[in-house]
């Protein structure tokens, strides 16, 4: 691929550009009216650089061209920008191209879209979450046709091969955004030549110093590197010929490791690039797979080999389809990676699903199934990195069940994640795991090529302190997806004690009076939320004094709730109390899940989760509500774009003081080309960071939108 991505980067004129598309899309009339529909579209627009803008979608279309042969997608590669950056809407798109063209280009537009109002600005160093942000969106956006992620890989393969023309911060952000969010779905999706150039280009940016060290080393010793090279391929060539192997029937390719992974492997060994002992590789390309195998015995007869850096994909693939087997072995007192596979094998690890254009018609053994564990998560940013990273910037696994079934897992998992990776209900009611037949606790870590059975119970076992030991995205959202379940559950039964206990009725007539007034759905609120519970105190209070009638000397008094601090806590009712104490069973630590029982002027601590405390909930105990002292008001950054008017700014000042928000600081005009961009900090006792979004959002547009004390900001 490098001579193609050179000739794509030494293009910079339309003419050149149309040759390099139609040498790979000869003679194809609906791939020349898109063409043409496109330079009519963008007549006029120039890049950064001062060419055409119609240069980038007809080499995006080229790149699409190279990596797949699906016309579709080269043609929706020409029209990627068109809706977002001209006046052609879809529906002319769809009256010339169709509705399969259409959907693709949607798929892309909406990407753009997104990416506009959820990337942070460059000025920002909260690039890594945003990212990771847009990366999500973009793949919910993207999920339904797959093809658009290919499309947008190589739209950024040809904008980070032209990021020069970008001043220097641009460019560091838009590096960032590849490295972190781009590369790493290349590599999902198996596409290893966009993967690496994304990542080369992306390290070339981000860390030039580190760059330009293994560039110099690379460079300098690249006679020496060459001729190892030449020397072990010549070997290993006579030595396949002479163990039957025609030399038409193979082929020897040679590479020297690409210098982001050359830079991964320094850092998380702590070497010098002269320790990093697999610099050089070989890849041996044959027909047949069984030749594979051949070759492998040929390799191990003649070479000492490195038996712990020894896979076999071809038996076990990847997840993404990729088939190839891995050796490292000694030659002259240098080492070299060795990679044997089909030719067939090697288009799928090169170009992955794109070298199956055909995947939405039939099965083509390329699984997409981590895109639907990437779904298994909330609105919570936070949340979405702590699950995702894990399952992008993770080596595989492979295990096994007893019946052979493969599943493959990020290296650090443990048999629970195994029990999810099988099904939900399994991972749910999973109570022991068997390891090779050697009993083992659900959280011992597996290992390649372990055989891994799961015993379960017949009802869900809660382990909610487990989520962090948890390696996958699915797993970990299950289990806090049960979790949650099984709160509100406590929540339901704790709010009708709690009612019970500060209206000195029964806890039978709050629970006839809630069914009646329809709030069975909405009653966990009453444990967890303050107004909500002042709300129905208050409602109820009315229905029942009008029922007693005549009777109404008979009816509770009224009960005034008030705010009390106590310790750590705060508690919201109409007694006195003086002390608190934990009981014997259970102290749970700050910001867990708790429940307070009254025991005369007494509040009584458990965590949510303590048998002890459900039984004395199911028992009807009188309860409080209670939760954890604040510490102090939550602080809040946003930056926004104010409406382009007059008193934009003391009208939007004024709505926040409506929200009972106290500025901190602010800035406007901070931005030269955007003068209504303002920055401020403030304080809101509003906890939740999406309510506060969605209000703020009614009036600016916002551009990034935190709470400053946010764990993953950095």
């Amino acid at each position: 691929m490098k001579e193609f991505i050179d000739k794509v980067s030494s293009i910079h004129d339309v003419e050149q550009a149309e040759k390099l598309l139609y040498s790979l899309c000869p003679s194809n009339p609906t791939i020349k009216e898109a063409l043409e529909f496109a330079k009519e579209a963008h007549r006029g627009q120039y890049r950064k650089s001062g060419e055409p803008y119609i240069i980038h979608p007809i080499l995006v279309a080229a790149i699409t061209a190279y990596v797949t042969n699906d016309q579709t997608m080269v043609v929706a590669a020409l029209l990627h920008d068109v809706v977002e950056d001209t006046d052609k809407n879809i529906d002319e798109i769809e009256e010339h191209f169709g509705k399969e063209v259409v959907e693709l280009v949607e798929g892309l537009t909406k990407i753009v879209a997104i990416r506009s109002e959820e990337l942070v600005p460059s000025h920002s160093n909260e690039k890594l979450i945003t990212s990771a942000l847009s990366f999500r969106k973009m793949l919910i956006a993207s999920i339904k046709d797959v093809r658009v992620l290919i499309i947008k890989l190589c739209d950024r393969l040809h904008n980070m091969l032209t990021l020069d023309a970008l001043p220097k911060h641009k460019k560091k952000r838009i590096a960032e955004e590849t490295l972190v969010v781009y590369a790493p779905i290349a590599h999902r999706l198996g596409i290893a030549s966009i993967k690496n150039y994304l990542e080369d280009l992306s390290f070339y940016y981000l860390f030039p110093e580190e760059y330009a060290k293994i560039d110099r080393f690379i460079s300098s010793h690249k006679v020496e590197l060459q001729m190892k090279l030449n020397e072990f391929m010549d070997t290993v060539r006579k030595r396949i010929v002479q163990n039957g192997i025609r030399a038409e029937d193979f082929t020897i390719l040679s590479r020297i490791k690409h210098y982001y992974s050359i830079y991964l492997k320094m850092q998380r060994k702590g070497i010098s690039i002269e320790e990093v002992l697999d610099l050089l590789a070989i890849r041996v390309l044959v027909k047949e797979k069984l030749d594979c195998y051949k070759v492998l015995g040929i390799i191990h007869t003649n070479f000492k080999p490195l038996i712990m850096r020894f896979k076999d994909y071809i038996a076990v693939p990847k997840e993404n389809g990729y088939q190839t087997i891995h050796t490292t072995v000694f030659d002259n007192a240098s080492i070299f990676e060795v990679q044997i596979r089909t030719f067939e094998m090697h288009h799928t690890a090169e170009f992955g699903v794109a070298a199956h254009w055909k995947y939405k018609i039939g099965d083509v053994g390329v699984n997409l199934k981590w895109l639907e564990n990437l779904q298994f998560q909330k609105e919570n940013i936070e949340e979405f990195y702590e699950l995702v990273k894990n399952d992008l910037y993770s080596e595989d696994i492979s295990v096994f069940s007893p019946k052979g079934d493969v599943f493959t897992l990020p290296r650090g998992a443990v048999a629970l994640d195994f029990a999810y990776a099988v099904h939900t209900d399994v991972g749910n009611r999973a109570k022991a795991a068997y390891i090779n037949k050697q009993r083992q606790t659900l959280l011992t870590e597996l290992k390649n090529g372990d055989i891994v059975r799961i015993e379960t119970a017949n009802e869900p076992i809660l382990r909610c302190s487990w989520i962090d030991a948890l390696k996958t995205s699915k797993a970990k959202e299950q289990m806090r997806q049960l979790c949650k379940q099984k709160y509100k559950e406590i929540n339901a039964e704790a709010a009708l004690n709690i009612l019970a206990s500060e209206l000195r009725v029964s806890r039978a007539e709050v629970e006839e009076w809630i069914e009646k007034e329809g709030l069975r759905s909405l009653l966990h609120r009453i444990a967890t939320e303050e107004n909500f519970f002042n709300e129905v105190k208050n409602r109820f209070l009315s229905d029942y004094r009008k029922q007693k009638g005549m009777l109404f000397l008979l009816a509770p008094k009224r009960v005034h709730l008030e705010a009390k601090e106590l310790e750590n806590f705060r508690f919201v009712t109409s007694y006195p109390i003086s002390a608190v104490e934990f009981d014997y069973c259970c102290h749970p630590k700050r910001d867990d899940e708790i429940v307070a029982f009254k025991e005369g002027n007494k509040a009584i601590i458990h965590h949510k989760m303590c048998q002890r405390a459900q039984e004395l909930i199911a028992q009807g105990k009188p309860m409080l509500f209670v939760e954890w002292k604040s510490r102090g008001l939550p602080k809040y950054k946003l930056i926004a774009l104010l409406p382009d008017r007059k008193g934009a700014l003391a009208s939007f000042l004024q709505y926040l003081s409506k929200l009972d928000i106290n500025i901190i600081s602010i800035e406007l005009g901070k931005n030269l080309e955007q003068t209504n961009m303002c920055e401020m900090e403030f304080e809101s006792s509003e906890e939740s960071l999406e309510l506060l979004r969605k209000k703020i959002a009614s009036k600016v547009k916002i551009i990034e939108f935190i709470k400053t004390d946010d764990a993953y900001k950095k």
